[in-house]
């Protein structure tokens, strides 16, 4: 052998933690100052977001108030009271048989009354006048939202701004976060918190929407109607208490749609597989109907059902996720046995 050779040193190699990651090693001083600067980072978004809610409330006001005004289409019975408007202005809601009832205007009375003014020499009066087709105010919402007291609207506006900084500074504190976790964690646990929370953000902002556009104003005409069953009148909410039902429903539905990401990582984990998931199918109707009878404000069965449905589909798309990683597991066992027996075999001949 060449004495050349033996003198040159070993080719460095990378020790096992670094080529799988794990970032540089750090004291524990080191890792409480990133800590420190990862919460100052953190709550300075969320101020910073906080302030943005805040300037525009009036938007978001505008945003929340949306489902309230579709909340009138979703009605099931007509308002047994005849609206009686001077102009652009509401002046009463009249029940029909006040004005004649059935046997003035027969089977199909006027939708409402507008009031006209004549003059009848040096006085007026108001002339009772049916209308076409039924007069609506400016505002459609089947409710009003009014401040009764002094702090109402400053009430309103905290709330927006907590509610509506948490939303928005969410993705800058995740990526905060990832700063400082990431680093610490190996390629294999990167690549799985990347799914996770990739998949999670998608299933939360669906569930959002989904609430936003489509359970909400049911939900709302139903609690409407059932508050006029009762005798309660209904025409007008605290705005304050709207807004908090507003947003604890939108994100108690967004957390809701992660039950895929914690069902899959329980199965992941090995505490639960497909038969399992198989076997708790049954029970999941029940468990559904109950999840749906807590969030859903009303309860009625309408919004419990439409609620419910998605559940049942996120948790079939579980168990169907469940079902393809146990059917590729037992395949690749089955194809390293082979190739060990493969080995096995040429070894002994």
């Amino acid at each position: 052998m060449d004495p050349e050779q033996e003198a040159l040193p070993p080719e460095p190699s990378l020790p096992p933690e670094e080529e799988e990651g794990g970032g540089p090693v750090k004291t524990f001083l080191e890792h409480l100052e990133d800590l420190r600067w990862m919460l100052i980072k953190c709550i300075a978004a969320i101020f910073v977001a906080m302030l943005a809610c805040l300037i525009g409330g009036n938007a978001l006001v505008k945003f929340l108030t949306w489902p309230l005004d579709e909340a009138q289409l979703f009605r099931l019975t007509k308002d047994p009271a005849v609206p009686v408007h001077l102009g652009t202005n509401l002046i009463a809601k009249v029940g029909l048989r006040d004005l004649g009832g059935t046997e003035v205007w027969g089977t199909n009375p006027p939708p409402s009354f507008g009031l006209v003014p004549i003059a009848m020499g040096s006085n007026f009066l108001l002339r009772l006048e049916p209308d076409e087709k039924r007069w609506q105010p400016e505002s459609k919402a089947i409710v009003t939202l009014k401040g009764y007291g002094p702090l109402s609207a400053i009430v309103v506006a905290m709330k927006l701004a907590l509610y509506g900084g948490l939303v928005i500074a969410a993705p800058f504190v995740l990526y905060f976060v990832g700063q400082f976790v990431l680093p610490a964690l190996k390629l294999k646990e990167k690549k799985i918190l990347y799914q996770v929370v990739s998949f999670g953000s998608v299933l939360f902002f669906i569930g959002v929407a989904f609430c936003y556009f489509i359970i909400t104003a049911i939900a709302l005409s139903a609690t409407v109607q059932f508050s006029e069953w009762l005798g309660f009148g209904a025409d007008e909410w605290r705005a304050e208490d709207y807004i908090s039902f507003m947003c604890k429903f939108m994100l108690g539905t967004g957390l809701s749609f992660e039950l895929p990401v914690i069902i899959l990582t329980i199965v992941k984990i090995g505490l639960l597989d497909y038969e399992k998931l198989k076997s708790f199918r049954s029970y999941w109707i029940v468990v559904s109907l109950i999840i749906s009878a807590f969030v859903t404000p009303s309860g009625d069965p309408v919004t419990m059902f439409l609620f419910a449905m998605p559940l049942w589909v996120l948790y079939e798309t579980s168990v169907w996720v469940a079902w393809y990683w146990n059917r590729r597991d037992r395949r690749r066992e089955a194809a390293e046995r082979a190739q060990e027996k493969q080995l096995s075999t040429r070894s002994a001949d």
